[in-house]
């Protein structure tokens, strides 16, 4: 079979292409301590290794101090006039700070928000199972979020969206708060309601 010259021509460069594979780029893991001979700076107010206060100190005199102790030079607060710098073991001081980093996160309350969409047709029968499913999760704990959605010409008629906001509110009113009252953004009105009921 006679293949068209042009024909030929593109399978031939489709053959050759060939694309870059991306190289996963390593996230800092925390914020990053300059140590012994990374600190430019003249002096320093050092804390020696026992939590002595040394004063301002040259930067110099404070290398040599941690070097005695066999130690490291660590710069705490960089934004300090002049820096902070204590003497300890930066290995270990790294290890201590990365898991009080991780109980934090442990300790830190996650509220999740669960969305229910809704358009200004909606009926009764849909609204009731979206208050039924809002009832659930703000009993768990969950902040809900009621999303009405206008489409075309009824962005004209906001009223309709913000009365069953409001129909919304009034039903969960005994076991929710409003947290955002209904805000009309773009194509979007919202309501936002967290658990706990108004004092």
């Amino acid at each position: 079979m006679n293949w068209p010259e042009t024909a030929l021509v593109t399978r031939k460069k489709r053959g050759i292409i060939k694309r870059a594979k991306r190289k996963p780029v390593s996230k800092p893991t925390g914020p990053e301590y300059r140590i012994n001979n990374q600190i430019r700076v003249r002096e320093v107010r050092l804390i020696d290794h026992t939590g002595t206060n040394h004063g301002v100190v040259a930067v110099e005199a404070a290398r040599d101090i941690a070097r005695s102790a066999n130690l490291d030079l660590v710069e705490v607060a960089p934004n300090a006039d002049p820096p902070v710098c204590r003497i300890l073991d930066y290995g270990k001081f790294v290890y201590e700070q990365t898991k009080k980093e991780r109980e934090a996160r442990k300790r830190q309350q996650k509220v999740e928000i669960k969305t229910i969409r809704l358009t200004p047709r909606t009926d009764d029968f849909h609204l009731d199972i979206g208050i039924k499913n809002a009832r659930k999760w703000l009993e768990e704990g969950k902040k809900v979020k009621f999303m009405v959605r206008f489409k075309a010409r009824e962005i004209s008629y906001p009223e309709l969206g913000q009365q069953a906001l409001e129909k919304i509110a009034q039903e969960l009113s005994d076991m929710a708060t409003i947290e955002q009252q209904p805000v009309l953004e773009g194509w979007r009105m919202t309501l936002l309601m967290s658990p706990g009921k108004e004092k």
